[in-house]
């Protein structure tokens, strides 16, 4: 099978998710030709996901596909973007159809679940990885940063944490074929969801935001120097997907829900949970003691 025949069989997989009302030219020229609505800006993002890193290499492809659309597309969560597209780069060991098939059903799967296009990609010879390059639009100047948190503001999640990790601290994640096999703590780490629709109505609440993709601690202290403060967390009100523990909840990582900041108690469609509040002072505790920024790099 040659390159362009694989590339055929993935856009027929992909269907009416190849194209969309911003999308003027979609796969198929050199490049991708996108309309920006009057007044909006454009948010960028890319992430690389390295099999054996961020997906177990010998895991079901429709798996992998699903994972890597809404781990990227967090991003555009956090920033408050919306009407989101995507291009993918993809390379492969050898050309299997069946495999690359699969895996674009997933990434159909959630490209509806997350109402994004993609508008275009490559494929190489090579080890197997995906990067992912996602942009939405948010009203001129109006994106959610993470500068933006003041003292006296309460510091909020939305829905559970610590299932990824606990999937991965459990082993076994290749061993799932479908999404209908996975219990909870898989479905956390195979399914997560952007919370693109929560990530557009913060935009009018929230003060500051972030994904949690490497942890809560490790992100939170992003936020927070970013905005030069500090946090005070109560551990008894982090959300913890059952079968997980504080721990990977703290810095796991690989949840992708938001943690933001808030004066007032956000009103969205998706459970949230205040957990503490930001203070002058830098640094992250709890009780009074220093909880670090545990969470997961890449180069240690």
């Amino acid at each position: 099978m040659t390159e362009f025949e694989l590339i055929d069989a993935i856009l027929a997989t992909l269907g009416d998710r190849a194209a969309g009302p911003l999308t003027r030219v979609g796969p198929g020229d050199d490049a991708a030709v996108i309309t920006v609505p009057r007044g909006m800006d454009v948010v960028s993002s890319i992430d690389t996901l390295v099999a054996d890193v961020h997906f177990p290499a010998d895991a079901a492809p429709w798996l992998i596909g699903y994972r890597a659309i809404m781990v990227s597309a967090s991003d555009l969560a956090a920033m408050g973007a919306e009407h989101g597209w995507l291009i993918v780069g993809l390379t492969l060991p050898i050309p299997d159809v069946d495999w690359a098939r699969a895996l674009t059903e997933g990434m159909r799967a959630a490209l509806m679940r997350a109402n994004l296009r993609l508008v275009g990609g490559n494929i190489a010879r090579g080890p197997l990885a995906l990067a992912v390059s996602v942009h939405g639009c948010v009203p001129a100047g109006r994106a959610l940063l993470r500068s933006g948190a003041r003292p006296g503001d309460r510091v909020w999640v939305t829905g559970t944490l610590g299932g990824a990790a606990a999937a991965l601290a459990r082993g076994g994640l290749a061993t799932y074929r479908s999404p209908e096999e996975l219990d909870e703590l898989a479905r956390r780490y195979f399914l997560p969801e952007a919370q693109i629709g929560a990530g557009a109505v913060l935009r009018e609440q929230a003060s500051a935001a972030i994904d949690i993709s490497d942890g809560l601690l490790q992100d939170l202290g992003h936020l927070c120097r970013a905005s030069g403060v500090g946090a005070e967390l109560d551990l008894d009100a982090i959300p913890i997907t059952p079968g997980a523990t504080l721990t990977h909840a703290l810095s796991g990582g690989d949840d992708y829900e938001l943690c933001f900041t808030a004066a007032s108690p956000p009103r969205l469609g998706v459970p949230v949970s205040c957990i503490g509040r930001i203070v002058a002072t830098p640094g992250i505790r709890a009780d009074g003691n220093d909880l670090g920024s545990a969470g997961f790099q890449h180069f240690r």
